[in-house]
């Protein structure tokens, strides 16, 4: 009998040291559960868990349930989060290398998107480590195009409409082409193409997909400016306090999150449009004339963001270029 009470309690101690040994982290995200984005945080979580043997436990907060989109990355560098997931382009007033990838024209593809991370990727690393934070993994979004309640044949016709803007450069392309730039965060976008608050902007065919957009918008142009990645930062603290075997879960999680998101993004581009146009919104190639006038806001937005990102940004240009 005694020996049988001296293993419940050596059982009772066990479960109660590897309840204290778990940690758990909070990971904000600004976009629906059904995005791929968010799908690829799930299952990155859920890598974690199964190869920390559950020292690890990542609870995903998705559609800005726990954060707005705008408030993750100080979050996670004040230790409100210990992990988030970012849309870099939000961030290039505090430095200009985070709207590399939001540069209409620069990187139109998912290779160019990936060789640009690949250059972004040092000065990243620098300034997060300044910060109190690690980058984990990023993925594209798919290639950005231009939603429309009206017919577009160059950008003449966007002169007064009231156009999302969600970063410093879609804001800066309004005033470009005279449309009222109104902020709006992916979690609103669809109340705010339903009231009127907003009738254009530039996105993927995955936030319009997300959005429901065909119930409230009818053309989507296919112009692929750019391609905008989200990127999923650490808080630095947080992950040193990890063990040495669980810090080797993340990396390979991250790592693994990396191939398969980009591998989902590709495919999310395709089923979003097809969701879109079978609910009635026409996708449509821009005319000549607004492909012209798109090209020549990148350039200008180009030189504007190489004057104020210095040899920084001119440094990544070239080696993007190379």
């Amino acid at each position: 009998m005694k020996r049988r009470s001296l293993h419940l309690a050596l059982a009772t101690l066990a479960l109660s040291s590897a309840a204290l040994a778990q940690t758990k982290w909070d990971l904000p995200a600004a976009y629906p559960a059904t995005n791929f984005h968010t799908i690829n945080l799930n299952q990155f979580a859920a890598d974690i868990d199964k190869a920390s043997g559950g020292k690890l436990k990542i609870t995903v907060h998705a559609n800005a349930s726990l954060f707005k989109a705008p408030e993750i990355k100080r979050a996670v560098q004040g230790g409100q989060a210990q992990i988030g997931e970012i849309l870099m382009v939000n961030f290039q007033n505090e430095w200009q290398v985070w709207g590399a990838d939001g540069l209409p024209f620069l990187a139109t593809s998912y290779d160019d998107a990936m060789k640009l991370w690949r250059v972004q990727k040092p000065l990243v690393d620098k300034k997060l480590a300044e910060q109190g934070m690690m980058a984990l993994y990023a993925v594209p979004w798919p290639p950005q195009g231009i939603y429309s309640k009206k017919p577009l044949n160059s950008a003449a016709d966007l002169k007064g409409i009231k156009w999302r803007a969600y970063s410093p450069a879609t804001a800066r392309i309004a005033e470009l082409v005279g449309a009222q730039p109104v902020t709006v965060q992916a979690a609103e976008v669809s109340q705010a193409f339903a009231t009127g608050v907003t009738e254009s902007m530039m996105s993927s065919g995955s936030t319009g997909a997300d959005a429901k957009l065909h119930e409230h918008v009818k053309f989507w142009y296919d112009t692929q400016a750019w391609l905008p990645k989200n990127l999923v930062i650490v808080n630095r603290a947080a992950f040193n306090a990890l063990d040495k075997a669980t810090q080797d879960a993340v990396m390979k999680a991250a790592a693994e999150a990396e191939v398969r998101g980009l591998a989902e993004s590709k495919k999310a581009n395709g089923a979003s449009l097809n969701v879109l146009r079978a609910g009635g919104m026409q996708i449509l190639p821009p005319t000549a004339q607004l492909t012209s006038d798109m090209k020549k806001v990148g350039d200008t937005l180009l030189t504007e963001w190489l004057g104020k990102s210095g040899g920084e940004g001119q440094q990544l240009v070239d080696a993007f270029r190379r």
